[in-house]
Protein backbone atom coordinates (compact mmCIF):
# COMPACT_ATOMS: atom_id res chain seq x y z
CA UNK A 1 0.00 0.00 0.00
CA UNK A 2 1.29 4.07 -0.50
CA UNK A 3 -0.06 6.84 -0.01
CA UNK A 4 0.50 10.38 -1.27
CA UNK A 5 -0.69 13.27 0.12
CA UNK A 6 0.13 16.87 1.88
CA UNK A 7 2.24 17.14 4.95
CA UNK A 8 1.61 19.20 8.30
CA UNK A 9 5.09 19.62 9.95
CA UNK A 10 5.90 20.10 13.48
CA UNK A 11 8.40 19.90 16.01
CA UNK A 12 10.55 18.07 18.86
CA UNK A 13 8.30 16.75 21.87
CA UNK A 14 4.53 17.15 21.01
CA UNK A 15 2.90 14.95 23.67
CA UNK A 16 -0.29 13.33 23.59
CA UNK A 17 -1.96 16.85 25.55
CA UNK A 18 -0.94 18.61 22.56
CA UNK A 19 -2.10 16.26 19.82
CA UNK A 20 -5.88 15.59 21.86
CA UNK A 21 -6.30 18.32 25.12
CA UNK A 22 -7.28 16.64 27.93
CA UNK A 23 -10.52 18.85 28.54
CA UNK A 24 -11.42 17.47 25.35
CA UNK A 25 -11.34 14.08 26.53
CA UNK A 26 -14.87 13.30 28.12
CA UNK A 27 -15.47 10.95 25.25
CA UNK A 28 -14.34 8.08 23.24
CA UNK A 29 -16.06 9.46 19.89
CA UNK A 30 -13.40 9.22 17.35
CA UNK A 31 -14.94 11.99 15.13
CA UNK A 32 -15.81 13.70 18.17
CA UNK A 33 -11.57 13.67 18.94
CA UNK A 34 -11.14 14.67 15.28
CA UNK A 35 -12.44 18.50 15.99
CA UNK A 36 -10.24 18.99 18.41
CA UNK A 37 -7.00 17.05 17.32
CA UNK A 38 -3.86 19.18 17.23
CA UNK A 39 -6.31 22.29 18.66
CA UNK A 40 -3.26 23.77 20.93
CA UNK A 41 -0.29 23.85 18.53
CA UNK A 42 -2.24 24.33 15.39
CA UNK A 43 -5.70 25.81 15.80
CA UNK A 44 -5.88 25.46 12.18
CA UNK A 45 -5.51 21.97 11.79
CA UNK A 46 -8.78 20.35 12.34
CA UNK A 47 -10.65 22.57 9.32
CA UNK A 48 -7.02 21.75 6.99
CA UNK A 49 -6.61 18.44 7.27
CA UNK A 50 -7.94 16.39 4.61
CA UNK A 51 -8.75 12.64 4.49
CA UNK A 52 -4.93 11.18 3.63
CA UNK A 53 -2.77 13.91 4.64
CA UNK A 54 0.58 13.27 6.69
CA UNK A 55 2.07 14.64 9.67
CA UNK A 56 5.59 14.47 9.55
CA UNK A 57 7.38 15.33 13.02
CA UNK A 58 10.87 15.29 15.35
CA UNK A 59 12.62 13.61 17.83
CA UNK A 60 9.78 11.55 20.43
CA UNK A 61 6.43 12.70 18.66
CA UNK A 62 3.92 11.26 21.14
CA UNK A 63 5.32 11.61 24.29
CA UNK A 64 3.39 12.08 27.32
CA UNK A 65 0.55 9.77 28.67
CA UNK A 66 -0.52 6.68 27.56
CA UNK A 67 -3.98 6.87 26.36
CA UNK A 68 -4.75 5.70 23.20
CA UNK A 69 -6.81 8.46 21.93
CA UNK A 70 -3.97 10.42 20.89
CA UNK A 71 -3.69 8.34 18.11
CA UNK A 72 -6.81 7.63 17.78
CA UNK A 73 -7.58 11.66 17.03
CA UNK A 74 -4.96 11.59 13.93
CA UNK A 75 -6.43 8.74 12.09
CA UNK A 76 -9.86 9.98 12.79
CA UNK A 77 -8.98 13.44 11.58
CA UNK A 78 -8.00 12.00 8.12
CA UNK A 79 -4.39 11.62 8.59
CA UNK A 80 -2.99 8.79 6.85
CA UNK A 81 0.47 7.98 8.96
CA UNK A 82 2.73 9.79 10.69
CA UNK A 83 6.73 9.99 9.83
CA UNK A 84 8.99 11.22 12.90
CA UNK A 85 12.43 11.02 13.64
CA UNK A 86 11.55 9.05 17.00
CA UNK A 87 8.32 8.07 18.64
CA UNK A 88 7.54 7.81 22.36
CA UNK A 89 7.17 3.80 22.89
CA UNK A 90 3.47 3.82 24.26
CA UNK A 91 2.44 5.89 21.52
CA UNK A 92 4.05 3.49 18.42
CA UNK A 93 2.67 0.77 20.27
CA UNK A 94 -0.95 2.50 20.25
CA UNK A 95 -0.39 3.67 17.12
CA UNK A 96 -0.72 0.09 15.35
CA UNK A 97 -2.60 -1.06 18.02
CA UNK A 98 -5.55 1.18 16.47
CA UNK A 99 -4.19 0.88 13.12
CA UNK A 100 -2.53 4.08 12.30
CA UNK A 101 0.87 3.27 10.38
CA UNK A 102 3.82 5.50 11.76
CA UNK A 103 7.65 5.47 10.36
CA UNK A 104 10.68 6.51 12.07
CA UNK A 105 13.17 8.31 9.40
CA UNK A 106 15.30 11.19 10.69
CA UNK A 107 15.97 12.52 7.08
CA UNK A 108 12.53 12.46 6.63
CA UNK A 109 11.95 14.31 9.35
CA UNK A 110 14.41 17.54 9.19
CA UNK A 111 14.19 17.68 5.07
CA UNK A 112 10.08 17.47 4.45
CA UNK A 113 8.27 20.98 5.55
CA UNK A 114 5.06 22.26 5.79
CA UNK A 115 2.54 21.90 2.76
CA UNK A 116 5.57 19.41 0.89
CA UNK A 117 3.78 16.66 -0.95
CA UNK A 118 5.04 13.00 -0.22
CA UNK A 119 4.02 9.78 -1.05
CA UNK A 120 4.71 6.50 1.40
CA UNK A 121 5.48 2.96 0.31
CA UNK A 122 4.31 1.01 3.25
CA UNK A 123 5.89 -1.90 1.78
CA UNK A 124 9.19 -0.40 1.34
CA UNK A 125 9.20 1.99 3.56
CA UNK A 126 10.50 4.53 0.87
CA UNK A 127 8.96 7.99 1.10
CA UNK A 128 9.46 10.44 -1.64
CA UNK A 129 8.99 14.12 -1.62
CA UNK A 130 7.50 15.17 -4.89
CA UNK A 131 8.15 18.68 -3.61
CA UNK A 132 12.09 18.52 -3.56
CA UNK A 133 12.19 15.55 -5.60
CA UNK A 134 14.41 13.69 -2.66
CA UNK A 135 13.65 9.98 -1.79
CA UNK A 136 14.09 8.91 1.95
CA UNK A 137 14.09 5.54 3.60
CA UNK A 138 12.23 4.14 6.82
CA UNK A 139 12.30 1.03 7.77
CA UNK A 140 9.65 -1.02 6.10
CA UNK A 141 6.46 -2.20 7.94
CA UNK A 142 6.92 -5.95 8.51
CA UNK A 143 3.72 -7.48 6.93
CA UNK A 144 2.44 -8.52 9.77
CA UNK A 145 2.04 -5.12 11.04
CA UNK A 146 0.49 -4.05 8.13
CA UNK A 147 -1.75 -6.97 8.41
CA UNK A 148 -3.12 -4.99 11.60
CA UNK A 149 -3.46 -2.12 9.70
CA UNK A 150 -5.42 -3.26 7.14
CA UNK A 151 -7.57 -5.06 9.48
CA UNK A 152 -8.21 -1.40 11.06
CA UNK A 153 -6.76 -2.20 14.05
CA UNK A 154 -5.05 -5.46 16.48
CA UNK A 155 -8.57 -6.29 17.90
CA UNK A 156 -10.09 -6.06 14.19
CA UNK A 157 -6.83 -8.45 13.45
CA UNK A 158 -7.29 -10.57 15.73
CA UNK A 159 -11.61 -11.16 15.38
CA UNK A 160 -10.26 -12.07 11.88
CA UNK A 161 -7.93 -14.79 12.83
CA UNK A 162 -9.87 -16.25 15.07
CA UNK A 163 -13.13 -16.15 13.30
Amino acid sequence: MSIESRVFKYGDNVDTDVIIPARHLNTSDPAELAKYCMEDIDKSFAGRVQKGDVIVAGENFGCGSSREHAPIAIKASGISCVIASSFARIFYRNSFNIGLPIFECEEASKRIDDGDKISVDFETGIIKNITKAEEYRAQPLPEFMRSIIDADGLLNYIKKQVG
